[in-house]
């Protein structure tokens, strides 16, 4: 009685819950969320689309996320490992971590999320990103979507990132300021840029919301995808420059090497 009376729901509404549940089943009947298979469980993957997806494991890069080949170039400095362009140059966020490879099963929840109007994948992906990362959510104070242009905006409807934020804020239990970061200047298309070139197109893209007080937090920032790191690293400049003490970052997946000058996104 106790249990129940502090919201263990009785019998009687788990049989409802059930009956409810397998109604919805038997009008839409549950499948992939990559593809058209049936599956057992709405909101899950089929095994041909789960085996696609390949999970950032370690060793990985501390700073950027890179996962790293263990015989491969990497320098250790206190008991933590680098990539070598991490240390090469420094980057304003302090770690990026997400929970895929950009591969082809990454890709199959990532671009309809983007593209093609499958919001309802941003629930899933989030619970993801957490899993992959627990400290960065632990340890921020408050977390930041990378923003749109509005002409982006107005075209997509909805803002990829804001989306993950806004359920990574409810998973954690943390804040989240949508209006902090802004995308006042339009940039074209990144995705046939090498990285130095992207630095150079985001330089001065973003600004500060009015609202924006990151002065004395360590911010999180949300995104879909890592690849050079040129957008977040100009997110990251302007809230350190504005008083923030920390910036890290969490995406749905990061690219391997030989694929961040040619990614899609």
């Amino acid at each position: 009685m106790l249990l129940r009376s502090l919201g263990e729901p009785g019998p009687l509404r788990r049989l409802a819950e059930a009956a409810w549940r397998g109604a919805i089943d038997a009008l839409l009947p549950p499948h992939c969320l990559s593809c058209d298979a049936p599956v057992s469980v709405q909101g899950s993957q089929c095994e041909a689309c789960w085996s696609q997806l390949s999970l950032v494991a370690a060793p990985i890069c501390h700073c950027c996320g890179l996962p790293l080949a263990p015989d491969g170039p990497a320098v250790s400095e206190g008991g933590l490992l680098f990539c070598v362009d991490c240390l090469a140059r420094p980057r304003p966020f302090t770690r990026a971590r997400a929970a895929y490879v950009y591969g082809p099963g990454a890709k199959q929840l990532v671009l309809p999320l983007k593209y093609n109007d499958r919001t309802e994948l941003a629930p899933w992906l989030a619970q993801r990103m957490a899993a992959a990362a627990p400290e960065l959510l632990a340890e921020c104070d408050i977390i930041l979507p990378v923003p749109l242009h509005r002409s982006r905006l107005l075209a997509r409807r909805y803002n990829q990132a804001a989306l993950l934020a806004k359920r990574l804020a409810a998973i954690s239990r943390k804040p989240w300021a949508p209006d902090w970061l802004l995308r006042p200047h339009k940039t074209p298309p990144l995705q046939d840029l090498r990285a130095g070139e992207r630095r150079s197109v985001v330089r001065g893209a973003f600004a500060l919301g009015a609202r924006a007080r990151p002065e004395g937090l360590r911010a999180l920032l949300v995104d879909d995808v890592l690849t050079s790191g040129a957008t977040a690293e100009a997110c990251a400049d302007l809230l350190l420059e504005a008083g923030a003490v920390q910036v890290d970052l969490l995406t749905i997946a990061r690219t391997p090497p030989k694929e961040r000058d040619r990614s899609p996104v």
